[in-house]
């Protein structure tokens, strides 16, 4: 089974940027879909992007298109999520998730497992 440990969380004034990054534990990382969740008070996890096993494809939702970018290093085991412009409403626990599917598309991924997550607090 595969770890993915968050980091990189913070408080940021409304309008900076953070970068969030998770480090996988599984030796066979650069074969699977990665994505980014997140889940705000009072609310439902939600989806916010996901890149391909190859980096070559990525997705967005579109509150965040434009503003976030989601990147691999599958030479470190390592996922990105720079995200600029931030909002309050773009405060929660955002995680990494994977599943164990290999050199799969994006669409219709199943995501099996995520990591604790890491907190962002936008201000306004």
């Amino acid at each position: 089974q595969v770890q993915l440990v968050e980091s990189g969380g913070g408080l940021v004034q409304a309008g900076g940027s953070l970068r969030l990054s998770c480090a996988a534990s599984r030796g066979t990382f650069g074969t699977n879909t990665m994505g980014w969740f997140r889940q705000a008070p009072g609310k439902e996890r939600e989806f916010v992007a996901a890149i391909s096993w190859s980096g070559g494809s990525t997705n967005y939702a579109d509150s965040v298109k434009g503003r976030f970018t989601i990147s691999r290093n599958n030479a470190k085991n390592t996922l990105y999520l720079q995200m600029n412009s931030l909002k309050p409403e773009d405060t929660a626990v955002y995680y990494c998730a994977t599943g164990d599917r290999k050199f799969a598309g994006l669409a219709g991924y199943v995501y099996e497992y995520f990591g604790q997550g890491t907190q962002v607090t936008v201000s306004s």
